[in-house]
């Protein structure tokens, strides 16, 4: 897969911008605020379907704009494709090939990107819900129905969790209600599940060899899925009725404290390194290696599904990792398409794109 072109209007600091993309590595260098990370977020919108810097689409408006319109040209095996997002008021707008799309969920799945940027040193230490978010966002792009499941799965658990609040709290709950809302939260869990755990599987096997390769040998990378579940159940019958035992055996410690204390929003990523458990016991250095073998893995295994590499963007990180580090990267990535940005010209491969970045302009540049 091949970025194209990004064309953005009123979006951050960007007053209108149409970039050209090479198929190797592109650069873009500028100072900070320049607006480096405002095209790569704008670019990992049509991929995760919203920005990774905030969950309000009002922050992305440019100062004084009424809304923002962007787009992106991408090459696949498909052929040339083009896909849109505007703003303005509360009027949102996606298409793709100039045909309206009707949600989130349609879009998704289309343009592939792996994004790596400075927040996700903390996958390692940080809490579980960075790690589900970037499971979440990783198996979206691996597999199309996974959102729309997963969409389904945050409205049953909403409603559970209310009638489960006012249980708390001594009101009368309907409690047909309540065990219906725990069938379909079991139906939309089991088939979270299964996506989750195939996917983490493939994942695991990729990171691993990344990460043997980077340490020459010494460090083993494991990584599982966590779930209510225990064992491994791969058939989706099984995987339902689990869950619905799981809700059910739980639901009056639940009553008590009024909420769901079980499903997959309390999922996690297991990463162990050597065996022991990377968070404790892994260095500021091992962590880098072990993101940087996640993301890489990441792109395997959409190669591995769709038999192409997504496009990689790297905002501000090569700075972020010693030149070991920064070596192995960029000769990971030879040959595929790359959008990295920089401070400064960090010497990658002499043929690079660059582009200078000034105040929400784009300039290609010459060494």
């Amino acid at each position: 897969m091949k970025l194209r072109r990004f064309r953005a209007e009123g979006f951050r600091n960007i007053g209108t911008c149409d970039i050209t993309f090479a198929d190797g590595a592109n650069l873009l260098i500028g100072g900070n605020a320049e607006g480096k990370t405002n095209a790569v977020e704008g670019i990992y919108l049509f991929s995760r379907g919203r920005s990774f810097r905030t969950s309000d689409d009002k922050e992305l408006v440019g100062f004084g704009r009424e809304g923002f319109r962007i787009s992106v040209e991408y090459e696949d095996r498909d052929g040339v494709s083009t896909l849109e997002y505007a703003l303005f008021g509360r009027q949102r707008q996606r298409k793709k090939n100039g045909y309206k799309l009707s949600s989130v969920a349609e879009m998704i799945g289309s343009f592939r990107s792996v994004l790596f940027y400075p927040d996700d040193l903390r996958l390692v230490k940080g809490e579980p819900e960075e790690r589900r978010s970037f499971l979440n966002v990783a198996a979206a792009q691996y597999d199309p129905v996974y959102l729309s499941e997963y969409k389904s799965f945050k409205t049953a658990l909403e409603n559970r969790n209310a009638l489960l609040k006012s249980a708390s709290r001594g009101e009368p709950v309907d409690e047909g209600e309540l065990i219906a809302w725990g069938e379909v939260m079991a139906k939309h869990s089991a088939r979270i599940y299964l996506a989750r755990s195939e996917y983490v599987e493939r994942l695991s096997h990729y990171a691993a060899e990344h990460m043997k390769s980077l340490s020459g040998g010494r460090d083993a990378l494991e990584i599982r899925h966590k779930s209510d579940i225990e064992g491994k159940l791969t058939d989706p019958v099984e995987a339902e009725a689990e869950y619905r035992r799981i809700y059910t055996a739980g639901l009056e410690r639940e009553r008590i404290v009024g909420t769901s204390l079980w499903g997959p929003q309390r999922d996690d990523l297991v990463i162990e390194l050597s065996g022991k458990a990377a968070r404790s016991f892994s260095s500021q250095g091992q962590q880098r290696s072990i993101v940087l073998s996640l993301k890489l893995g990441e792109g395997e295994v959409i190669r591995e599904r769709f038999g192409e590499y997504p496009v990689f963007l790297f905002d501000d990180v090569l700075s972020e990792l010693d030149p070991e580090r920064r070596s192995y990267l960029l000769h990971s990535i030879g040959g595929m398409q790359t959008i990295i940005t920089s401070c400064e010209d960090i010497g990658i491969a002499e043929g690079a794109n660059l582009i200078n970045v000034e105040g929400g302009s784009y300039v290609p540049a010459h060494r």
